[in-house]
């Protein structure tokens, strides 16, 4: 429904500095993530959207780009005009070789 409007960035022109915003649950945030990425779940967003910039571009990540839309989508609808969706969500940030860190020391993975 609401595809047409929600624009996309590619995991390759994301910037190192961006704000990148993982919607994702705890226990996927905690097997793997982006260095530096800020953990807000999909479900707490409308509580908490105050924490979400809008003086600098975010990029919004979850698995694979879904969940991450829909986020992008209701921002955008709230007045929030620097939002972007990752395409390929953290399945393609990992395949496309970006680092990845873990809540748990070992070997960071997307689940």
């Amino acid at each position: 429904m609401f595809a047409a409007q929600i624009p996309t960035v590619t995991v390759a022109d994301v910037p190192l500095d961006v704000y990148l915003l993982d919607v994702r649950e705890d226990d996927e945030w905690s097997a793997g993530h982006a260095p530096g990425a800020v953990h807000l779940p999909m479900m707490e967003i409308p509580a908490r959207m105050a924490e979400v910039p809008q003086d600098r571009e975010v990029v919004v990540v979850c698995r694979v780009g879904g969940r991450s839309g829909q986020v992008v989508a209701y921002l955008r609808q709230q007045g929030w005009d620097n939002v972007t969706n990752l395409d390929g969500g953290m399945m393609g940030w990992a395949a496309a070789g970006r680092p990845l860190v873990s809540d748990h020391g070992g070997q960071p993975q997307i689940v």
